[in-house]
């Protein structure tokens, strides 16, 4: 079942209102392409259906040749294979949703020197867990994560966390879980 409105659905409908937006110009072209992919603005195609014969035409895209990572039309099918094979690196076992997040004085730091920041910001969450996973009051063993970095919030501003999926448990010494 497809949805109402598509994400670029809603960007066109507010476009003038995100010129209001405190956005960087990074984002701000980002959500262009979003908005004009798969579009007439973008040109097209006519295919011819093998199976029955009838003509479609198909807009071409603009965030796939911008490679831009957050269209959904377009970069979706990445997300998924992304997943499919996480999901085949799984244990059967529980796991956690742990959120790291930057504070928000460092937003603007993290703006002009992201390597850094980031960089930092995934040591500190893994050094952070490995210490609750070597105490032998909390864990006693080697634990494991895996970490998406966001930089943006559900208001679409910046907001630098991380997203982690840690295992609820960990290998001891010996190789034991």
């Amino acid at each position: 079942m497809r949805p109402k409105h598509t994400v670029a659905d809603i960007l066109e409908m507010e476009q003038l209102q995100l010129k209001s937006l405190s956005l960087t110009s990074w984002h701000y072209r980002a959500l262009q392409a979003i908005r004009r992919c798969r579009t007439k603005a973008m040109g097209g195609h006519i295919d011819k259906c093998d199976c029955c014969h009838g003509l479609h035409i198909s807009y071409n895209p603009d965030s796939y040749r911008d490679r831009n990572r957050h269209c959904p039309t377009c970069q979706g099918h990445k997300r998924e294979e992304w997943i499919r094979a996480r999901e085949g690196e799984l244990l059967n076992v529980p796991y956690f949703h742990v959120v790291f997040t930057l504070p928000s004085e460092f937003n603007s730091y993290a703006l002009s020197h992201g390597k850094i920041v980031y960089g930092s910001l995934f040591r500190a969450a893994w050094q952070t867990l490995q210490q609750f996973g070597d105490n032998p009051k909390h864990l006693g063993g080697r634990m494991g994560m895996i970490a998406v970095l966001h930089t943006w919030g559900q208001n679409m501003s910046l907001h630098p966390h991380l997203h982690c999926i840690v295992p609820g448990g960990g290998l001891s010494q010996s190789g034991q879980w």
